[in-house]
């Protein structure tokens, strides 16, 4: 009488059997996908930043997009940033980020700050550049995550070897939110003062710079008296930014 064995009764001491190597084949075929995936992702933003960075090139931010998807519209209407008051250049600098100049698209210092309140539990406050909000809002979502963050600050660290401290300054005011629909500087103006970008006052100027943390709630046009105290502190440092912003004159 013979007695018949499994297949693996009848392996050789250490051999993987059958079933088991070819799942051990179907994890690295999975394995293999999900990297040459990521690897595809992460090369969309860097192939997009470098079709975006000759000035003739007006993209626009994924909330345009999501705008459009939901059939809503917006009023954007590009302009070149020498068309742009200087005041608001300046204003929008000292508002959101006054080392714009001087750093490589990610503020370390102020980075480093955020890190060390949310450690000791306390309240974090942004810390993004303007660099960081410009790659947000062409290819990231709006709401706050430590996601986004992640994928903002390499995001902006190759924006900045990509495109000029200029092109990203351009690029940052003609994508702005300044309201339900209405981006960039010109449609701002126009909307909220009736007047050109190009014809901002220094108040103005300082008014739509200090709306952009929360567009929706603040409303450059109306302001209450803490927007205008907040507007008034702005227009003082834009007045004294001279040192502040010399890579945008090249």
């Amino acid at each position: 009488m013979t007695i018949e064995t499994a297949p693996e009764e009848n392996a050789p001491d250490g051999a993987i059997p059958a079933d088991q190597e070819r799942e051990k084949g179907d994890w690295r075929l999975l394995l293999h996908r999900a990297f040459k995936i990521v690897i595809i992702l992460a090369c969309i933003p860097v192939v997009l930043m470098l079709l975006y960075r000759p000035s003739f090139v007006h993209p626009p931010s994924t909330l345009m997009l999501a705008d459009l998807a939901l059939f809503q519209g917006y009023d954007r209407q590009w302009v070149p940033l020498d068309k742009i008051s200087p005041d608001l250049i300046r204003s929008v600098m000292m508002s959101e980020d006054g080392q714009f100049c001087a750093h490589n698209g990610v503020d370390w210092v102020q980075m480093r700050s955020v890190i060390d309140d949310a450690l000791d539990g306390e309240e974090t406050r942004g810390a993004s550049t303007i660099t960081m909000q410009t790659v947000k809002n062409l290819f990231l979502w709006n709401s706050r995550s430590f996601i986004r963050k992640g994928l903002e600050i390499p995001m902006a660290l190759t924006a900045n070897v990509i495109w000029s401290k200029r092109r990203t300054m351009e690029l940052y005011l003609n994508i702005a939110e300044w309201g339900p629909g209405i981006y960039g500087a010109q449609a701002a103006a126009l909307y909220h003062f009736k007047v050109p970008a190009s014809k901002l006052t220094a108040r103005q100027a300082a008014l739509l710079a200090v709306s952009l943390p929360n567009p929706i709630d603040r409303n450059a046009g109306k302001p209450g008296p803490g927007l205008r105290r907040l507007a008034a502190m702005v227009e003082r440092r834009a007045r004294n930014a001279g040192p502040y912003i010399t890579c945008l004159d090249q």
